[in-house]
């Protein structure tokens, strides 16, 4: 299998914890992305996604709050040179559709549920003759 840098996305929407809720969900909309990832500098400190979004919808919306409050803390992650189906393996247990990627402990790209599903059909589709 292929590493996952392979599949990457590398053009990352990056905030910082003490950013707004409402200013970045607005960023999320106008780069259509599903998650974002929250960097305490150069250290990877939480990911925030749509299923976030919703939970804050849910418990009701103040989109005056740092997104610290909303996102997901210290969530998973996997190294760049890790193959796609480890990948998979770790968002399937997890739960979770958006996958940090890192080198050491520098962050350089997500890998979303679709990156993967792209892989899928690739490797299923049928050959031309």
């Amino acid at each position: 299998m292929e590493p996952v840098s392979a599949h990457m996305s590398r053009d990352l929407l990056a905030v910082a914890p003490g950013d707004s809720l409402g200013d970045v969900v607005s960023r999320m909309a106008e780069r259509n992305v599903g998650a974002v990832l929250v960097l305490d500098g150069e250290r990877l400190a939480g990911i925030l996604t749509e299923r976030d979004v919703l939970r804050a919808v849910a418990g009701g919306l103040d989109l005056a709050v740092p997104v610290a409050s909303r996102m997901t803390h210290n969530p998973d992650t996997i190294e760049s040179s890790d193959s796609v189906e480890h990948a998979a393996v770790l968002m399937i247990h997890g739960g979770f559709r958006h996958l940090p990627v890192v080198d050491g402990s520098t962050p350089v790209g997500i890998l979303s549920i679709r990156d993967l599903v792209r892989v899928a059909l690739v490797d299923t589709a049928p050959r031309g003759a």
